[in-house]
C-alpha cells in the first residue's frame, strides 16, 4: 500500500559503508535533495575515498559543508575524522566491516561520527547485511502509531528496540526487503505521517492503524 502511494523508493546513491558515513554526516537537518548535492559535490570535486577526503584543500572542503547546513566548520573536521579513522584502523578499505559478525562490523562502524546503532544498522542494511528493521525517527513513529513496541518506554532507546522486536517475526529474510521497508515508512513519516498534525485522511494504511482509528 505504501509503495502504491510512494512509488518503488529508491536507495542512496553511496555504495559501501565509508560512503554511506559520509552520506550520513553529508548535511544536518536539511532535505534529501541537499544531502544528494552535498554528496555528489564531494564526489565531483574531491572524490569519494578516505585518501581523497583525508587529503582535500579546506578551500575546497568547506563551501560543500556550507551547503549542509549549520556548522560548516564541524562538518569537515567530521569528514575528516571519517577519513582518519578508516585510514588508520582499517588500512584504508571500510568494506572489511563486512567480513565481519554482525555485531562486531555495528560496534566498528559506531566509531564514526554521528552512527549509534542506528545508523549502523542501516549501513549494514544497505550493504546486504541485515539483522532486523534499522528506523529512524519517521519509521519509528509510522510503526508505534500503527500499534507496534509501546510508546510510553523509558525512553528512545526502549522505543525503538520495542518496535524492532515486535516486527521481527514479520521480516523477509535477507537486506532487500528490510531497505525497501525502510525507505518507505521513512518516507511515510515525512510525507503524512508527520509528529505534527498527521494527515490521517490521506493514509493509505489508516485503516491498519491504531492511531487513525482511535475514538
Amino acid at each position: 500500500m505504501l509503495e502504491r502511494r510512494y512509488g518503488r523508493p529508491e536507495v542512496p546513491p553511496a555504495k559501501g559503508p565509508f560512503e554511506l558515513i559520509l552520506w550520513e554526516n553529508a548535511v544536518y537537518l536539511l532535505p534529501d535533495e541537499r544531502r544528494t548535492e552535498v554528496f555528489e559535490g564531494l564526489r565531483r570535486q574531491v572524490g569519494l575515498s578516505p585518501e581523497a577526503i583525508w587529503k582535500a584543500p579546506e578551500k575546497v572542503l568547506l563551501p560543500l559543508a556550507a551547503r549542509g547546513g549549520m556548522h560548516p566548520e564541524t562538518r569537515v573536521l567530521r569528514w575528516r575524522e571519517i577519513a582518519s579513522i578508516t585510514l588508520q584502523q582499517f588500512g584504508g578499505d571500510l568494506a572489511q566491516v563486512l567480513t565481519m559478525d554482525y555485531a562486531k562490523a555495528k560496534k566498528a562502524l559506531k566509531q564514526f561520527p554521528s552512527i549509534g546503532d542506528p545508523g549502523a544498522e542501516k549501513i549494514l542494511m544497505y550493504c546486504g547485511k541485515a539483522a532486523g528493521l534499522p528506523l529512524e525517527s519517521n519509521g519509528l513513529r509510522v510503526l508505534v502509531r500503527i500499534g507496534y513496541g509501546n510508546p510510553h518506554a523509558k525512553n528512545y532507546g526502549a522505543i525503538y528496540k520495542g518496535v524492532q522486536e515486535a516486527v521481527a517475526a514479520q521480516l523477509p529474510k535477507g537486506a532487500a526487503e528490510p531497505s525497501r521497508a525502510h525507505l518507505l515508512l521513512r518516507a511515510h513519516g515525512k510525507t503524512l505521517c508527520k509528529d505534527a498534525n498527521p494527515q490521517c485522511f490521506e493514509c493509505p494504511i489508516a485503516k491498519h492503524c491504531a492511531f487513525a482509528i482511535r475514538p
